[in-house]
């Protein structure tokens, strides 16, 4: 069984990473080498690899809009990337999140079951410094947060429902969602929506902010795709696309641009001026130009030739008569 990490692993993991104590390069080569990966045929893989990659470009994303809108919140540039879509049970969630944190329980209509998004504690006390005036949110280690107030409760609060807006824009392309915000916990042990050992897809993203990297997790349980796994599917995406190639679509466009304003242009003829020439051109003085008076003009539509026309008078105003429609592939 896939080994998950508790948050005290993790922060160790990241020192080791950042003193050198540890080289990436060396556990990559280690991981070429090992190629036999553990399966628990107890707890088979529900999702297969086809809807986790359509989950990867989903939250990558919820990671883009997320990044804007916090960023945004907070007056501060908050960078947001996905680190992993796990597929592990609800127990070896909870066992891997710190205590206290910050876990928002919410269901998102018409997916089915509740939905949870944990904010690392340490994220969570930078935002709610930057949005007091704290000085401590540029700190890199700052103190363990042993308990929120509800003051501190209801700043996060704000956050997360930013974070929902953005995990609503992310399914937009698929489905449309209604995320709403049913509670908030600081103690991951009382979260008890689910049973220990339902399976659920984890993904887990990087939040850096001040050069402080933190997580945020967003848990959903398998129940939650058992009605939309053909939505999925790469293959429906396209077909989604040949939706949108309907007549309805076809009439409102063509009935848009039917009343939109284009410029028209008749071109006489050119000719080249000095600069001497042109400051000395007085009233009577005639400019010659390159076209002869029985050749027709040139109509221009937003600065390209369509029409060959005459010029004459229509109702005692100057007009021009088509007299020929000009071929894009043809010269003139």
């Amino acid at each position: 069984m896939k080994q998950v990490l508790s948050q005290q692993e993790i922060d160790s993991l990241l020192n080791a990473l950042n003193t050198g104590e540890i080289n990436p390069e060396e556990i990559k080569e280690e991981e070429e080498k090992n190629k036999v990966r553990a399966y628990d045929f107890r707890r088979p893989i529900k999702l297969s690899k086809e809807y986790i990659n359509t989950l990867h470009m989903i939250f990558e994303n919820f990671a883009k809009s997320s990044s804007n809108l916090l960023s945004t919140m907070v007056r501060t540039n908050v960078s947001m990337s996905l680190g992993a879509v796990e597929q592990i049970s609800f127990d070896e969630f909870v066992h891997s999140i710190p205590n206290p944190t910050i876990m928002g329980v919410f269901h998102s209509a018409p997916l089915s079951g509740n939905q949870i998004i944990e904010i690392n504690p340490q994220f969570g006390t930078q935002v709610v410094e930057l949005l007091c005036g704290g000085a401590q949110a540029r700190e890199k280690k700052g103190p363990k947060k042993e308990k929120f107030t509800d003051i501190e409760l209801g700043i996060v609060e704000d956050v997360l429902v930013n974070l929902l807006k953005g995990f609503k824009s992310s399914w937009s392309d698929i489905m449309e969602l209604d995320p709403k915000l049913d509670n908030l916990e600081t103690n991951p042990q009382l979260v008890q929506t689910m049973s220990p050992n339902e399976p659920v897809v984890l993904i887990s993203f990087m939040v850096d902010i001040f050069d402080v990297k933190s997580f945020i997790n967003i848990c959903i349980p398998y129940v939650s795709f058992e009605n939309i796994t053909d939505k999925l599917s790469i293959r429906s995406w396209f077909d989604m696309g040949k939706s949108y190639d309907d007549n309805k679509y076809r009439d409102q466009i063509a009935e848009r641009l039917e009343v939109t304003d284009v410029g028209l242009t008749v071109e006489m003829g050119k000719t080249i001026l000095t600069v001497d020439d042109f400051l000395h051109l007085e009233t009577g003085d005639i400019v010659q130009l390159d076209m002869r008076t029985d050749q027709p003009m040139k109509l221009y539509v937003e600065d390209k030739v369509h029409y060959l026309v005459q010029p004459g008078l229509y109702k005692d105003k100057m007009a021009v008569q088509v007299l020929q429609y000009v071929e894009e592939d043809v010269e003139i």
